[in-house]
């Protein structure tokens, strides 16, 4: 079924370059595609755990799945937070993910540098919410070729990230994704706008709605993002009543001890029920 601006997005067919990206996996291509993990790669044991469960999941769902966790993490709200375990052993350990589990694997990329290293371990740099606007990254990270996925602004309108597309294809790649991530409401919180699902389609690009970021809490006085995680089903279930194309979900066996972003992770034992939920909300809407 052909694409138009008047058609949502959930009911065209999947994006080539996407499935290239899955022909390793069975899948349902009616399907939402989802991207999932814990925030950073806090240890092998860590990511191996987490990417054998949520592959298994999906496989028995029909979902495609890329794995997701930042190999390094430099934006942080206090100077001593964890950043990551070295960003070779990190980058080799994602790497290892993919080959092992036939997933492709996406992290957080933050400087034209990185995004030429990161390009020879991983399926998708992701640009961070915070850096969607610089022109340096978002070029260096479409010069390698590799799917970009940038995650729009929390100060940056659906409408706006036009621009960011635009110069990611005017280095000559048109394999983009975008992702929701919510908007600054205030100075501690943040509010998602799902008109900014279609107004991002519009772009012609497939988009993604980060349900764990977007429940954040950021700026608190303990110098550690809060966050709701109560909301995530609510948060997941509206995304794809609107028409996101993908779900992105940080998940963790135990968020509570989790070196980042744990106060808005999703607990690996919940992640099965909700994306069974999902599931039959897609088919209903399709």
């Amino acid at each position: 079924m052909p694409c138009t601006l008047y058609l949502p997005s959930y009911l065209c067919s999947m994006e080539k370059f996407l499935k290239d990206l899955f022909e390793a996996q069975s899948y349902d291509e009616k399907n939402f595609f989802l991207l999932a993990g814990p925030c950073v790669v806090e240890s092998n044991e860590l990511i191996l755990e987490v990417a054998e469960k949520v592959s298994a999941i999906c496989k028995k769902l029909g979902i495609p799945y890329i794995f997701k966790s930042s190999y390094r993490k430099a934006n942080r709200t206090s100077g001593d937070s964890f950043t990551g375990i070295g960003d070779e052993t990190a980058l080799k350990m994602l790497q290892n993910i993919g080959n092992r589990f036939s997933l492709p694997v996406v992290t957080d990329i933050h400087t034209a540098v990185e995004a030429t290293i990161a390009a020879n371990y991983v399926d998708v740099l992701q640009i961070p919410a915070f850096l969607c606007r610089q022109t340096d990254l978002l070029e260096a990270a479409a010069e390698t070729g590799k799917i970009v996925n940038v995650k729009k602004g929390q100060f940056v309108s659906g409408e706006a990230m036009k621009f960011a597309v635009d110069k990611i294809r005017s280095a000559g790649n048109h394999k983009i994704m975008l992702t929701e991530r919510g908007t600054t409401f205030g100075y501690q919180d943040l509010v998602v706008d799902y008109r900014n699902i279609p107004a991002m389609q519009a772009h012609g690009v497939p988009v993604i709605m980060d349900v764990t970021h977007s429940l954040q809490q950021p700026n608190q006085s303990s110098g550690i993002t809060g966050g709701n995680p109560k909301l995530i089903g609510t948060m997941a279930k509206a995304a794809i009543a609107a028409g996101a194309d993908g779900l992105f979900i940080e998940t963790h066996p135990d968020p509570s001890n989790a070196k980042s972003d744990g106060a808005n992770m999703l607990k690996l034992d919940l992640l099965e029920e909700l994306l069974k939920q999902l599931v039959k909300l897609r088919k209903a809407i399709s």
